[in-house]
């Protein structure tokens, strides 16, 4: 008998600013060299920081459309597209998977935020790999987050790349309420602990681990792509530290 296929990685991938999109440094070559770890994926679902909605949805569209969700940066960024295929197989599929929650496989309401495709541009420039954008659903818990992602962990045998698109600290008032950049390293050496100690309900509790955590996680959209990620990992996985660092507020950790 043949060697079992391996499952598919799933990552969590600290994306910073848009202009990461064209840059090269640390963290865009770490992001190209993981991708060349492992085979070609059928397909990647991403859950981005940057798509929240009333509801789980996941975009079906035969060719998601690039989406520019920021404002005054070089005309450069606008210029760019990512046009890579959409899975809609992926989408009807995580439509049923997800029934409890009653997920939604949507045409067209959004498409690859830049939390998506500065991310995969860098990983896939070629735009061959179809992709598909799962929402946040805005009213759940972080803990329901955690859930939901429980059970798309099954999608990793079928060929299917998890990725989760964030910041572990995201903290655009650091100036004023983490100046010298203490309270997001400890949250960020914090998470780092606790991903290596399998941890995950600390995880998901984390504004219980202190007023660092809620420095670090004014909102929990940056934050909670790590759950979609840590849910689908199996007992015998170990997590690996591609890339890391806190500054201005943001942590690149991956």
């Amino acid at each position: 008998m043949g060697e079992m296929q391996r499952p598919m990685p799933a990552l969590f991938i600290g994306h910073g600013g848009p202009p990461d999109a064209v840059k090269d440094n640390t963290f865009t070559r770490a992001w190209r060299a993981v991708a060349g770890r492992f085979p070609r994926p059928r397909a990647v679902l991403v859950i981005s920081a940057h798509w929240e909605s009333k509801g789980v949805l996941a975009i079906r569209g035969e060719r998601p459309r690039t989406i520019h969700d920021f404002y005054h940066m070089d005309d450069a960024l606008y210029a760019i597209d990512y046009p890579c295929p959409g899975a809609p197989w992926l989408a009807w599929k995580i439509e049923e998977m997800l029934q409890p929650w009653r997920a939604r496989a949507d045409l067209d309401s959004w498409g690859l935020d830049h939390g998506a495709w500065t991310v995969l541009r860098q990983m896939y420039p070629a735009a061959d790999v179809p992709v598909v954008p799962l929402s946040q659903d805005i009213r759940r818990t972080p803990a329901v987050h955690y859930e939901i992602a429980r059970r798309l962990g099954a999608l990793r045998d079928e060929g299917v790349l998890i990725l989760g698109s964030g910041n572990v600290v995201h903290n655009f008032r650091a100036k004023e309420n983490d100046p010298d950049g203490a309270l997001g390293a400890r949250f960020n050496e914090a998470v780092k602990r606790l991903v290596a100690a399998r941890d995950h309900a600390a995880l998901i509790d984390y504004p219980a681990l202190g007023p660092e955590a809620l420095v670090s996680v004014p909102e929990p959209e940056h934050y909670q792509p790590l759950l979609y990620v840590l849910a689908t990992q199996r007992p015998e996985e170990e997590a690996e530290i591609l890339t890391d660092g806190v500054s201005r507020g943001i942590s690149m950790l991956s």
